[in-house]
């Protein structure tokens, strides 16, 4: 099997409040388990932007869910490929919360005032999940 890494964005159609997405959260967390998925989240009422990583044929099929999942609207892949190790190994599904911090971190990836993935390239969509992973690790937000 070969490692892969999709990193993919989408927006919401309808609002989700906070029950709703600890419910996803949770299901996520549970499936990756099983699957042997590890990954990242970053949610800010508008975007996901979220990466996997783990067998390319478990992550082909996820992705595959995820684009019929009615919650998500224009799913773009921002990047895909194999590659040698899990850059969030540490996480079933990790939730990078929308803090002050998240912002200030966010500002030095994006275009403008407002996160906007499809504003993004491949390289500063995986380099915020990257930067925003350490400070999740550390427990600074």
């Amino acid at each position: 099997m070969h490692l892969t890494r999709i990193t993919y964005c989408s927006e919401i159609i309808k609002n989700i409040g906070s029950e709703e997405l600890g419910d996803i959260l949770e299901v996520s967390r549970r499936n990756n388990v099983k699957d042997s998925i590890t990954g990242v989240l970053l949610f800010n009422s508008n975007f996901f932007l979220q990466c996997l990583e783990g067998s390319r044929e478990v992550v082909n099929r996820l992705y595959s869910r995820i684009c019929c999942d009615k919650r998500h609207h224009n799913v773009q892949i921002v990047a895909y490929s194999e590659v040698s190790k899990r850059q969030f190994a540490d996480w079933d599904m990790a939730y990078l919360p929308w803090t002050e911090t998240t912002r200030k971190i966010i500002a030095q990836y994006s275009i403008g005032a407002e996160f906007n993935p499809y504003q993004m390239s491949a390289q500063s969509a995986i380099e915020l999940l990257d930067d925003l992973g350490r400070i999740l690790q550390k427990g600074d937000n």
